[in-house]
């Protein structure tokens, strides 16, 4: 069966048309950064239900401690409103203020609290390091040590990248649905498909009525793909490999946090919420570079036995010259120096190259619709 939303009930805020912001008697307005858009976005049409907002002090405390709520619902990463030293003094708990980018106006907010935090601590706790040369934790430290919690009122209408391709949870439950879809594996990349990915969709599907591809899209760190090429690909496989009628493609406007363990449970309550009842979670599931064990992300999720979602943890695929074939680690006697290993590092490595290796490890038709897109990779 479908699951249910994460906490029992899917949160939708209301969104109002900008224009309904003149002459409403709100003194506050708080500047945020434009990649603040997509958060909001994703809380006010419930993918991170049970959220109405940006987590106050206490939660943030128990998130870091026990990776849930004050609550007790299971929550890993903190969704944290920075606010600048400048206007901190000026902010009172109860009041209601608008949240503005250099786009306009995109949210109202009612203020629960505001606080202080120690920024190193708080970065270590979230992503197990404090050194700038890890992504997620530089962007962190970057905000300043002051913010503010608190429920969102309204949402001003806008749209993101790809909008036309989003679906969100209300609409993915009910394409589940009416396609009868009663068990849906989840899947999130934030690269392009290689053979490894296909021979797991596929050995998933064998035990699912239909696979959930959401590709993120949005800022990611350099070296990656952009997000065109990427969807471009999962078009491609769409259009010429995976089966008829099994698979849905939506990306999903999210920015990447390299939290390695806690975003990767944080990845499954997100497809929970849009109606998933299994999530695979591979090998370095939203790691990078050497800051997490190859299998941090499996156990941190089988830690919480009331995640409400199964977690799929597949063997590693590769490719085993021997066979001529993909397999899982383990299905063959052949040597493991025979076996080409598949990764997202190794597949952009071999795409810059111009690698032989590239035609076992990508299908043609993907290579072709990537080539399409120029640059390939973030600058």
């Amino acid at each position: 069966m479908l699951s249910e939303p994460h906490g029992g009930k899917l949160i939708s805020i209301q969104e109002l048309d900008p224009s309904e912001t003149s002459g409403r008697d709100i003194g506050i307005r708080i500047q945020v950064k434009e990649d603040m858009r997509s958060t909001i976005k994703l809380i006010s049409h419930g993918v991170y239900s049970p959220l109405k907002g940006f987590n106050n002090r206490e939660d943030l405390g128990s998130i870091l401690r026990e990776q849930r709520l004050s609550d007790g619902t299971i929550w890993s990463m903190p969704i944290l409103l920075p606010v600048a030293e400048s206007i901190y003094p000026s902010i009172m708990e109860g009041d209601e203020i608008i949240l503005s980018d250099s786009m306009g106006p995109v949210a109202s907010m009612m203020i629960s609290d505001k606080f202080r935090i120690d920024l190193k601590d708080t970065s270590r706790h979230i992503f197990g390091t404090d050194s700038p040369d890890h992504p997620g934790a530089k962007r962190f430290l970057s905000n300043g040590n002051l913010f503010v919690g608190g429920d969102l009122i309204n949402v001003f209408k806008y749209n993101l990248p790809f909008h036309e391709r989003v679906l969100y949870p209300r609409e993915t439950r009910s394409y589940f649905e009416r396609l009868g879809w009663k068990d849906v594996v989840a899947f999130q990349t934030r690269n392009i498909p290689h053979l490894g990915h296909e021979y797991m969709h596929l050995k998933a599907l064998e035990l699912h009525d239909g696979l959930f591809i959401n590709p993120v899209i949005g800022r990611k760190k350099s070296g990656d793909f952009r997000d065109e090429a990427i969807i471009a690909a999962y078009d491609a496989m769409l259009k010429h490999h995976y089966p008829e009628g099994r698979v849905l493609i939506s990306p999903i406007n999210y920015e990447m946090q390299y939290a390695g363990p806690r975003e990767a449970l944080h990845h499954a309550i997100m497809r929970k919420n849009f109606g998933a009842s299994s999530f695979i979670v591979g090998r370095d599931h939203a790691g990078v570079g050497n800051f997490y064990g190859p299998f941090d992300a499996q156990r941190n999720c089988d830690s919480f036995e009331d995640l409400g979602i199964k977690i799929l943890k597949f063997e590693e695929a590769s490719y085993c010259r021997k066979c001529n074939a993909v397999s899982f680690t383990g299905d063959c006697n052949h040597a493991p120096s025979e076996r080409l290993k598949y990764s997202g590092t190794e597949v952009r490595r071999m795409i810059l190259s111009g690698s032989s290796a590239e035609k076992i490890s990508v299908r043609e038709e993907v290579l072709d619709s990537v080539r399409k897109i120029s640059p390939i990779f973030q600058d």
